[in-house]
């Protein structure tokens, strides 16, 4: 039985093939590619689209070893980073990078609006300037149109799933580094969001 995996890193991705045979899991890599930052209008975001097409090539070589025998397919990618969709179902831009300086001075901000301690017991996670909750306050407190259109939010990880299956959904332990979560309850955190 196969199982292929689109394994997603800052600087590069791959497809892997996961064969289980008689208890035994062996892996074999089936496509690598680049990935990283680009500049968009003074900004560093990700090329969705590029790496879309990469996954695709990857999933079809991968698809094409196994002769068509695949039995599932799993995505994971770093987290923090997200994609905000419309009401249509589409990326309405290429997601920021986490390195972007957007995010600068936001933690005080946050900070200042619900108080450090309340913000840590909440959520549980640690305070690093590029955590989604930082993102999104930067685009809220800078009025970003984009951000007054979407509807939905998803991470990396989940936004390619999305792209290929047409799933929406929110895999926990990505949107648990999100900063966003209670992590007394395991659901979205009213009190920060």
């Amino acid at each position: 039985m196969n199982y292929l995996a689109v394994d997603l890193g800052a600087e590069s991705g791959r497809v892997m093939i996961g064969t289980l045979h008689d208890d035994k899991l062996t892996l074999r890599q089936a496509h690598r590619f680049a990935n990283g930052p680009i500049e968009e209008n003074g900004s560093l975001k990700w090329d969705f689209r590029t790496l879309m097409s990469e996954i695709k090539a990857g999933l079809k070589i991968a698809i094409e070893q196994c002769r068509g025998d695949v039995a599932g397919i799993g995505v994971d990618s770093w987290g923090v980073d997200f994609g905000l969709l419309d009401k249509d179902g589409i990326l309405l831009e290429n997601p920021y990078n986490y390195r972007d300086s957007r995010t600068q001075g936001m933690i005080e901000k946050a900070c200042e609006m619900m108080g450090r301690r309340a913000l840590y017991d909440n959520s549980g996670i640690q305070f690093l300037p590029f955590n989604s909750v930082y993102q999104l306050l930067s685009m809220r407190l800078s009025g970003d149109p984009v951000l007054e259109k979407a509807d939905k939010l998803m991470f990396i990880a989940d936004l390619v799933a999305y792209h290929l299956c047409g799933k929406v959904f929110a895999e926990y332990t990505l949107a648990s580094t999100s900063q966003m979560m209670d992590m007394r309850t395991g659901r979205w955190s009213q009190a920060i969001l």
